[in-house]
């Protein structure tokens, strides 16, 4: 359920490195727990953003859950359409839902993330 090509933090983000840029969602898990998202909240571009911090928020019809930095580093772009249209988030949460790109500080704070194994076992750690 989870692609094997991103990294994963406790925090229910994702993280995928596309050349010198990280993308970064949410899980499918974390929007199956928020519900029907109604509003997202995301960074300007250029924003500096530091590894474990919040960057934006996410609210749904049952809560308003903050959204962290899997890394450090510059914000490259930030999703349009995921802020026109929020619901994106539930449809496609590890595509078209993604919610900005960073340029990291370092690369090697992606090392310190979960695998998509490690990150489902979390998962069914929770759900149990």
């Amino acid at each position: 359920m989870y692609p094997a090509d991103r990294k994963y933090s406790r925090e229910h983000e994702w993280a995928r490195l596309e050349r010198d840029e990280v993308v970064v969602g949410i899980t499918h898990y974390a929007q199956a727990e928020l519900g029907d998202v109604v509003y997202v909240e995301l960074p300007p571009m250029g924003a500096r953003l530091q590894h474990g911090g919040e960057f934006g928020a996410v609210e749904s019809v049952k809560a308003v859950s903050a959204l962290y930095a899997p890394v450090s580093g510059e914000v490259t772009a930030v999703n349009d359409e995921v802020v026109k249209q929020p619901e994106l988030v539930n449809m496609d949460p590890h595509g078209a839902g993604w919610m900005i790109r960073i340029r990291p500080a370092s690369a090697g704070q992606l090392d310190e993330l979960l695998s998509a194994v490690a990150y489902e076992q979390l998962v069914n750690e929770l759900r149990a």
